[in-house]
């Protein structure tokens, strides 16, 4: 039995459970032991606070050799890492969008300006067509779009949205494209900034915004996912034009009770040492001074013009460094969320190969039905293909509510991670009490909570003690 009481209450309300399931099924057996559901109602007269608390007996899993030494004053490494990361609120996501330009290119198309075919193109990667910006679009624009998409799902409008984080490394904006983005949405309480990760973006911007829910107060954070990586390819190199296309999507993500949380599990790790086989570098020249004149006297080296060479790829150490590295992130964050691959309902990863995506698969033993793939109409598209590709399941009736997605990122820096995360809001349990049915500051509603009493303690589920007010 737990009850929490503030200075001004004038009635209570507690129970102890004896026969509940466990609230978050797929958690870790640690999480089990200890279930907190918290309403807080306040009104002039009352403030009322409920907590219940699920006890060892009752738990659906044997007590793993971790949760002894936990018990014993020897918490686990996992259980510390979990304690640190499970501070303040969760966050659901709620919304999303996605936008593309409207000019698409087939394998045919490329076939008429570089040595390739259809067949080529797609027996290797998976690719038919992908999307590229035209004159009137832009990353900012795209951007726009795919986030006026997911407010209007989540029903939140532009003034309540508390952070916009821009996941792109083609802004339109070497100084961010973030803030134009927030001034043409109508976003102007928010903070808005760009955040650089490639093609692993958009899993570290969840996770990024997640953590600005949890610990900083925030309500509703918008995540996007944006690029246009067309104006960085070669467009005579048949090993990268073939592969990349243009796209934006959106995810909107609100806060909730921990018990609520979307986020279950999550794993990020980046190595430079990988830079070297993908990347994207500045291409100046450094001119001499030709005279004196100009520098009232002094010699010194103009820094040339500042401009970006084309996508530079080493294909196949990023296959291999793929296969390799993100089944491991994959299960890492599985191993945090407390659930394994037969829990996931779909395994969304980044949209760069075919033959990466059927790799990674039978590793983790998922099989291919569960694998959310729209690579065949898009291609690469960097950033943006992780909520691209969720928004188009979610639209389509594919990912349901309550389904857990397990997304996984990688690419430039090098940059890789994954985020087990469950989409929307499933029904709620009946421990978790609907409480504006009695909690009211309408004191005539209170009977309504006797009444609840009796019929509940005759079904002899919970034990329920109750104050006069």
């Amino acid at each position: 039995m737990a009850c929490a009481t503030a200075p001004a209450l004038h009635s209570s309300a507690s129970w102890t459970a004896s026969t509940v399931p466990s609230l978050r099924g797929g958690v870790s057996a640690h999480e089990r032991v200890s279930l907190r559901y918290t309403q807080w109602r306040t009104s002039l007269s009352n403030v009322v606070g409920c907590r219940a608390v699920m006890s060892a007996e009752n738990r659906d899993v044997s007590p793993t050799s971790s949760e002894l030494k936990q018990n014993e004053g020897e918490p686990s490494s996992h259980v510390l890492a979990e304690q640190r990361r499970r501070v303040g609120r969760g966050s659901r996501l709620v919304g999303s969008g996605s936008a593309v330009p409207k000019h698409l290119i087939t394998n045919e198309d490329l076939s008429k300006f570089v040595d390739t075919s259809d067949e080529w193109i797609s027996v290797r990667t998976g690719i038919r067509n992908r999307r590229v910006l035209g004159e009137e679009e832009s990353v900012t624009s795209l951007s726009v779009e795919a986030s006026r998409k997911a407010l209007e799902m989540a029903n939140v409008k532009p003034e309540d949205v508390d952070l916009l984080l821009l996941c792109t490394s083609t802004p339109d904006d070497l100084f961010g494209s973030a803030p134009q983005v927030q001034k043409l949405l109508g976003c102007h309480n928010a903070l808005a900034f760009d955040l650089t990760a490639a093609c692993s973006g958009f899993v570290l911007g969840l996770v990024t915004a997640t953590r600005f829910i949890r610990g900083g107060g925030y309500e509703n954070v918008l995540v996007v996912g944006s690029d246009a990586l067309s104006r960085y390819v070669d467009w005579t190199d048949r090993g990268t034009c073939i592969l990349f296309g243009d796209a934006s999507g959106a995810l909107l993500l609100q806060a909730a009770t921990d018990d609520q949380d979307s986020l279950l599990g999550f794993d990020l790790r980046s190595d430079g040492n990988g830079h070297k086989h993908l990347h994207v570098t500045v291409d100046s020249v450094a001119e001499s001074s030709s005279s004196g004149a100009e520098t009232n006297g002094a010699a010194f080296l103009q820094p040339g013009k500042a401009s970006y060479e084309c996508l530079q790829m080493n294909g196949k150490e990023v296959f291999k460094f793929a296969v390799r590295a993100v089944p491991q992130v994959v299960e890492g964050a599985l191993q945090e969320a407390g659930i394994t691959g037969n829990d996931v309902d779909w395994l969304l990863l980044h949209q760069a190969n075919q033959r990466i995506l059927d790799s990674v698969s039978d590793r983790l033993h998922i099989p291919s039905e569960k694998v959310i793939s729209n690579l065949a109409n898009y291609g690469n598209t960097s950033a943006a293909s992780i909520p691209l590709a969720l928004d188009e399941a979610v639209r389509s009736g594919k990912v349901k509510a309550g389904d857990v997605v397990a997304t996984a990122g990688f690419g430039a820096g090098l940059t890789w991670g994954s985020a087990i995360v469950k989409w929307g809001l499933a029904a709620r349990t009946r421990l978790q009490l609907d409480t504006r049915t009695w909690l009211n500051r309408d004191k005539q509603e209170f009977p309504g909570l006797k009444l609840w009493h009796q019929k509940t303690i005759k079904d002899g589920t919970f034990q329920l003690r109750t104050a006069s007010v």
